[in-house]
């Protein structure tokens, strides 16, 4: 069945996104206005019947001085992966990216390859078994995206193994998960590993009180996501950024960002972000004082924002990327180490995958990213 793509209106791509149990955040069209530094599109595969049956966010960053467009669209496309002529949705796709100028063609397929049990890898830490996590057999394996790599291999796909998406932006491969589908909040506490188990009980202890916050909290978050940029060593994102973050998801669906606060004798400690499409919850930005931190304060918020996303029926909650080290003298390890305690899973995406379509643009971007 032949299948063509045109631009979607954006009630059309949110009643598609509803159709679905979740689809990523940054499919979403008001990821789009968040990244103002984007020219953005909603696209969408249409079949015989005219129905919406697949959707993608389409993000366009142009080159410097020359109407040319990096065209990137993190976590999807949203289509049928599993279709074994993945060429009926790709082809009018870069067809499409091509007349809108895009030379290259950026996209994180959403597709699960691999899972690790929090278990399996806290034996492989101790033993010392495995440097990283493709070290390590996983628990459980999707046959059928090796077959989608495979097929993108095929089609011309090559796969991004730069760790950036250019610009400034990419999608980790490696994320870490708490199912909560089929299992009661009491099975998701006694899942914690001790440590966190007790660091919950030391927060309640201390009086630590975890609260959902508005706008105009957003400038106490930032305060303390400065303190952790410093400490972290990372370029914190301006004030502007959260508000407009703020402003354009909830617009969308007044559900879709939340702000959490915790406060010890009415001092701000942490505070993060929440994000909701569909089942899925997100664990989106994080901050903590580099003080009291005896308290506990990260746990304790941690813990509310999970109560919370079961509370809202959610299957998953998702506390984002993660290194694939399992080496406890890598500066990354700890990205690993604080989300493991929660007894979730390590997840394997098949990672963002690239189609130059001007060869010789494609590759003078990869030197110029290369450089930076």
């Amino acid at each position: 069945m032949t299948l063509r793509l045109r631009t979607l209106t954006r009630d059309e791509h949110l009643a598609f996104i509803k159709g679905k149990p979740s689809v990523s955040f940054l499919q979403c069209p008001s990821w789009g206005e968040v990244k103002s530094e984007w020219r953005s599109e909603s696209i969408g595969w249409i079949d015989a019947g005219g129905a919406v049956v697949g959707a993608a966010e389409v993000l366009y960053r142009q080159l410097p001085k020359i109407k040319r467009y990096l065209a990137y669209m993190p976590e999807g496309p949203v289509i049928d992966w599993y279709d074994g002529d993945l060429n009926r949705w790709l082809n009018p796709m870069l067809a499409h990216l091509k007349s809108q100028g895009a030379f290259s063609v950026k996209m994180g397929p959403p597709v699960v390859v691999n899972r690790w049990e929090s278990e399996t890898i806290k034996k492989a830490i101790a033993a010392k078994s495995a440097n990283r996590l493709r070290d390590l057999p996983p628990d459980w394996t999707d046959e059928r995206a090796a077959d989608v790599g495979r097929n993108l291999r095929r089609l011309g796909w090559l796969q991004d193994t730069s760790g950036g998406a250019g610009f400034g932006d990419v999608q980790p491969r490696y994320v870490f998960q708490v199912p909560l589908m089929r299992r009661s909040l009491d099975d998701v506490h006694s899942g914690f590993n001790q440590l966190w188990r007790r660091n919950i009980k030391k927060a309640q202890k201390a009086g630590v009180e975890v609260v959902q916050g508005g706008r105009e909290d957003l400038a106490v978050f930032h305060e303390v996501y400065k303190v952790t940029a410093v400490r972290d060593h990372f370029t914190p994102r301006p004030l502007p950024y959260f508000e407009r973050m703020w402003d354009v998801l909830n617009a969308e669906d007044p559900e879709r960002m939340r702000l959490y606060l915790a406060k010890h004798e009415g001092e701000v400690l942490a505070s993060t972000t929440m994000v909701t499409v569909g089942d899925h919850v997100w664990y989106s930005y994080g901050a903590s004082a580099n003080h009291k931190r005896e308290v506990r304060p990260s746990n304790a918020i941690q813990w509310r924002m999970l109560r919370d996303a079961y509370a809202l029926g959610a299957s998953v909650y998702d506390l984002r990327g993660i290194s694939d080290t399992l080496d406890e003298n890598d500066h990354l390890f700890g990205l690993i180490q604080f989300k493991l305690g929660t007894g979730g899973q390590a997840v394997e995406y098949l990672g963002e995958w690239d189609f130059p379509l001007n060869k010789v643009l494609h590759k003078a971007l990869d030197m110029y990213m290369s450089r930076r």
